[in-house]
């Protein structure tokens, strides 16, 4: 089980996060999550919000406050903790800046398990892991031996999940791409659909930091995907997500091949066939600022290729039901 989620040390120093940290505007203050959705579609940067949920609002008005000076985003008093018990999967390969900053926000956040997958980082980052494990059991360590690609990385977090009970697991980058103070929002939103998307291409989403070649790529990848596909998913290639750990355990995940944003697009597309209920939630996207994009030619083109071939290859099922 989850531990208990740890009461904020006051004297830590701030964790360095690698994103743009100008806060202007003031803070909203949203009842709950659900109460907060709204707000980031009409426009309101999800890093202004303070979400109760519970908490004492003078409280957690201080603590958001306090963290965004910290340059952490708007901390709660405490870690939201949800009503599921939760795995977030962070595959890493040569992550060792990113790492230990990452997890600290995570669970300054949300009190969850983590699970990371390590392809052999050349560059100590599963070191680095194991001696973060071994201070947090909240924190799990999976190994493997070179790079095998994101999609067996996930699967292998999926299984990791379904086999030790967890009712929810999580995907989310290493590279702060992710603001972690949106993970409790996939998490909540959770209670009404079987997969929830961090969308960059719904009402309220955007890119922050991409050129124009990059928006294109991925505007147009997505353009292409829904008009092949016709699934209602707005943004496929999204890499920010929360499945029901049940819904994953009706799939046949042995026959999930793909890698990159192929994976990404062949199980959202499995979801929507099998019936289940995937919702999209928005959220700003910033290109990282630490190490290097795993992006390259090879992903884009096995995304553009396997798209067509889903249709047949997937039949619709009511595994939902």
């Amino acid at each position: 089980m989850n531990q208990p989620a740890r009461e904020p040390n006051q004297r830590e120093q701030p964790v360095l996060i690698p994103r743009p940290q100008v806060h202007t505007e003031p803070l909203v203050v949203a009842r709950d999550f659900a109460a907060a959705e709204p707000l980031v579609r009409s426009g309101t940067d999800s890093n202004r919000i303070c979400v109760l949920q519970g908490q004492d609002e003078p409280a957690a008005r201080a603590a958001a406050e306090r963290g965004r000076e910290l340059g952490h985003g708007p901390t709660p008093p405490r870690a939201h903790t949800a009503p599921w018990r939760t795995l977030v999967v962070i595959p890493t390969y040569n992550e060792k800046d990113n790492l230990e900053a990452i997890v600290t926000a995570i669970w300054r956040y949300l009190d969850t398990d983590i699970l990371v997958v390590d392809d052999g980082s050349p560059d100590g980052t599963g070191a680095i892991a194991d001696r973060l494990a071994a201070a947090d059991r909240r924190l799990h360590v999976l190994h493997r031996s070179g790079k095998q690609g994101l999609g067996t990385a996930y699967i292998a977090g999926f299984k990791f999940a379904i086999e030790r009970g967890y009712q929810r697991v999580c995907e989310m980058d290493a590279d702060f791409s992710h603001a972690p103070w949106d993970l409790p929002r996939l998490v909540f939103a959770s209670a009404h659909a079987q997969l929830v998307i961090g969308s960059r291409y719904v009402q309220g989403g955007n890119t922050v930091g991409w050129d124009f070649k990059r928006r294109l790529l991925s505007r147009g990848a997505n353009l292409y995907t829904r008009t092949v596909l016709a699934s209602g998913i707005r943004d496929n290639t999204a890499g920010f997500r929360c499945f029901h750990t049940e819904a994953l355990g009706k799939l046949d995940l042995s026959k999930v091949n793909a890698q990159g944003y192929a994976f990404q697009i062949e199980m959202a597309f499995r979801m929507v066939r099998a019936g289940f209920t995937v919702r999209e939630i928005p959220i700003h996207f910033v290109d990282r600022r630490v190490g290097m994009s795993k992006m390259d030619g090879k992903i884009a083109r096995e995304a553009l290729l396997l798209v067509p071939r889903l249709r047949g290859r997937v039949s619709k099922q009511r595994l939902a039901d």
